[in-house]
């Protein structure tokens, strides 16, 4: 990691800090009216407003597209990253099979790829950004850092790898999600969603003229968190979607496999605000439950849901960590999610129905304290059921911290050298080592 990065890590886990600190006076006090953008939307309109009705096409056909400035902070002075940006907006399905318009970002890098054959393209699923459209990581690229008054305050974390992919010479697409940017709500770990969003991305950024990419050239998925939730997603449906995109691999970081296992995890944690990302994002794919799930909320948790989708991650975790889920709920929440409608959404959501195309590799903390360690170890078992090339690697960071979920964020960057390496023998065409039946 250079130095640049190094210091504007330091300096933004301070400003996290302090604006934890500061939040912790505004909670999720319902007679507190701060559901308000606070950014300037006028800047993104023109790019962001998708034309209605969407242009004919096919899924991955690029609807717009314009040169976009990439840095680490917003001056600029601490280094770009090594690559040509380009906003993208292309169409894509949501949940119904709906055409969207999704925006996202490809990186054109300026070093060569070292190794033989074609420049490879990494598909990039970002992790919890937040649900307010100022979060849209192609919008953060812009800024390293975005901050409006008082606490809308949100880091491009993912730029960390995205300046280490592509100084190696991978290029990169990185799609926002639906509903990220662009107008509606974002769809939060909506399985089928975000399995299109990054396919699609994949077909967008091969369409994308005055690149190096080539039409048959090498593609791998990569994910963190809800990214690896989306990378494991577009490996099970590519086969179907997406068959002439040639997949060689995907790295799976701590996949939300089961939602429904969140639950307790999530509750009082540093991030129990997402479960507010989670019910907002059910309620938009799948609008005829939304009077169901709503009876079950008490007027705290309505407040909560209705704060929340304006906000990126730090903003929530400002002013909900460490809240206990129940209150939110006027029943039982262990109950109620065995109960309709939501019995049926969960099992929605959740991964390994279909055969993945290409190796996988599953990474997950054995003591993540957010996203468990068994669902995803599980979905590494769906899969190699059905014949699937799998490595599943657990990391043995011990526990410390859990409701800070500090065994969650720190295992993104401890496996993500390693997972990197993994990746790139995929598109040196290294044999895999699978190990079905040893974990």
């Amino acid at each position: 990691m250079g130095r640049g990065i190094r210091v504007l890590f330091a300096v933004v886990s301070i400003l996290v800090i302090a604006v934890s600190v500061s939040g912790i006076a505004a909670a999720d006090d319902p007679t507190i009216d701060d559901h308000h953008p606070y950014f300037n939307e006028d800047e993104y309109q023109a790019f962001y407003t998708p034309p209605e009705p969407l242009p004919p096409g096919a899924p991955g056909d690029l609807i717009r597209t314009e040169p976009s400035r990439l840095v680490l902070e917003p001056s600029g002075a601490l280094g770009m990253i090594m690559a040509n940006g380009t906003r993208i907006m292309y169409r894509s399905n949501d949940a119904r099979g709906k055409p969207v318009a999704v925006t996202g970002t490809y990186f054109e890098p300026h070093n060569p790829w070292p190794h033989p054959g074609p420049r490879p393209l990494i598909v990039y699923g970002p992790g919890t950004q937040g649900q307010g459209d100022q979060c849209a990581p192609s919008r953060q690229f812009n800024q390293g850092i975005h901050w409006a008054p008082y606490l809308d305050i949100a880091f491009n974390y993912e730029e960390l790898f995205v300046a280490t992919m592509v100084a190696r010479g991978f290029a990169i697409v990185m799609t926002d999600y639906e509903g990220l940017g662009t107008p509606g709500l974002h769809t939060y770990v909506s399985r089928v969603s975000q399995g299109h969003a990054m396919l699609d991305a994949a077909r967008a950024a091969k369409r994308l003229p005055g690149t190096s990419l080539k039409s048959d050239g090498p593609v791998a998925f990569w994910g963190y968190s809800q990214g690896g939730g989306a990378a494991a997603s577009a490996a099970e449906m590519a086969q179907q979607y997406a068959p002439e995109l040639g997949i060689v691999g995907t790295y799976a970081g701590a996949p939300p496999a089961d939602l429904k296992a969140l639950f307790p995890f999530a509750d009082g944690s540093m991030l129990v605000g997402v479960v507010g990302y989670a019910l907002n994002s059910v309620m938009t794919a799948y609008p005829e439950h939304e009077a169901a799930i709503r009876a079950t909320l008490t007027p705290r948790g309505t407040d909560m849901l209705f704060k929340v989708q304006d906000q990126c991650v730090a903003e929530t975790i400002s002013k909900f960590m460490f809240r206990h889920l129940q209150p939110y709920f006027n029943q039982d929440i262990h109950q109620l999610v065995e109960q309709e409608p939501f019995k049926a959404l969960f099992d929605e959501q959740k991964l390994g129905r279909s055969t993945p195309n290409a190796p996988v590799l599953i990474n997950a903390n054995r003591f993540d304290p957010l996203v468990p360690w068994a669902p995803a170890m599980q979905l590494g078992r769906d899969w190699c059921a059905q014949g699937a090339d799998v490595e599943a690697r657990t990391n043995e960071q011990p526990p410390f911290l859990n409701k800070a979920v500090i065994n969650h964020a720190l295992p993104m960057l401890v496996d993500g050298e390693p997972a990197m390496q993994w990746i790139t023998d995929r598109f040196k065409g290294v044999p895999t080592a699978p190990n079905c039946g040893r974990f």
